[in-house]
């Protein structure tokens, strides 16, 4: 009996021993504010940090490093046109509960090397991992689909991108990655989550927040329509109303 619970107390002194070794990450962002004004052509963000013990001292370990940068998430309508009798006509759709608006991951490593298929799932690194939660019953090769066109879209825009050795480790604890945020990159509050690996197993991770906002006319545009949406669409069918007419009248001119 006394054996056995040596046995236990010598156990669980090793796994809190064991937790006691993982690191804790210490991250940063370069602007925690990102202002959208007339002529914004993009910008770049530097996520940086250490990896300390929790003591505060060096790491003095190799981890895997993966920064990811997501916007806020949104319910989206993907539809899928086909050409019938020459006209393109929306044949299929489905709806999207939690795409994010914005998504970009950097790691030091292929996410394939570091972690396991489910690990990935689970902490949703990579585009392929993604939890766009469809709405309704859907059968999972279309579920597949929508999801692929959805990532193939936001990619080629600019607001989905992986970068595979994006994360640079020095001195085995201080570590930084650059991030592009496009022109069109959406206003909200972005989520910088770092996640630190060894052996396949997140060890330790941290987040902090980034605000992407519009000022000026941009802002008090983009407020008015969101708040006064009918008053909004009235005003632009105006005004398109008004810059024809006023194009026929210089061309009458002439």
């Amino acid at each position: 009996m006394k054996r056995r619970l040596g046995s236990a107390f010598a156990l669980v002194a090793a796994l809190l021993l064991g937790g006691a070794r993982d690191p804790i990450l210490v991250p940063e962002v370069s602007q925690h504010e990102v202002d959208l004004r007339q002529g914004f052509t993009g910008t770049e963000l530097l996520l940086f940090g250490a990896i300390l013990t929790p003591e505060g001292s060096r790491a003095a370990q190799d981890y895997d490093i993966v920064v990811v940068l997501k916007g806020p998430t949104q319910s989206i309508v993907l539809r899928e046109k086909q050409k019938v009798a020459g006209i393109w006509i929306n044949v299929d759709s489905t709806e999207l509960r939690s795409a994010p608006s914005y998504y970009a991951l950097a790691s030091t490593r292929p996410i394939k090397d570091i972690v396991d298929d489910k690990t990935a799932a689970i902490y949703e690194l990579g585009l392929k991992w993604l939890q766009l939660s469809p709405i309704g019953a859907i059968d999972p090769g279309e579920q597949t689909r929508f999801s692929d066109g959805l990532v193939d879209l936001n990619r080629r825009s600019g607001l989905y991108r992986e970068e595979e050795g994006g994360v640079k480790v020095s001195e085995q604890v201080l570590y930084q990655a650059r991030i592009w945020l496009p022109s069109q990159v959406p206003t909200g509050t972005y989520t910088a989550e770092t996640y630190a690996v060894s052996n396949g197993r997140v060890v330790a991770s941290a987040s902090s927040q980034v605000e992407v906002r519009k000022l000026g006319f941009e802002r008090a545009t983009a407020n008015f329509a969101q708040d006064y949406g009918f008053a909004y669409g009235m005003l632009a069918v105006l005004v398109s109303i008004g810059m024809g007419w006023l194009a026929g009248r210089l061309f009458a001119l002439r």
